[in-house]
């Protein structure tokens, strides 16, 4: 891990298309900008934690259930 010591306002780059910024730091939080390409996926860890576990929850689905509603959908 990379750990790197920020003032207000410093920024980080990453490669030439992604740059954080600090923009407040208040008490023991600090806020930051991050600039990115529109396509780049941005979330907070515990925000992407939840979209892997349903990812794999969604993955294990029973064939049974998949058969079933494409049965439902076929005319």
């Amino acid at each position: 891990m990379l750990v790197l010591t920020r003032k207000l306002g410093e920024s980080i780059a990453i490669d030439d298309h992604i740059k954080i910024r600090v923009v407040q730091i208040k008490g023991k939080q600090v806020r930051l900008g991050i600039e990115a390409p529109k396509d780049t996926k941005i979330h907070r860890e515990e925000v992407y934690q939840a979209i892997q576990s349903q990812n794999v929850e969604s993955s294990q689905s029973a064939p049974d259930a998949a058969r079933a509603v494409g049965k439902l959908l076929k005319p």
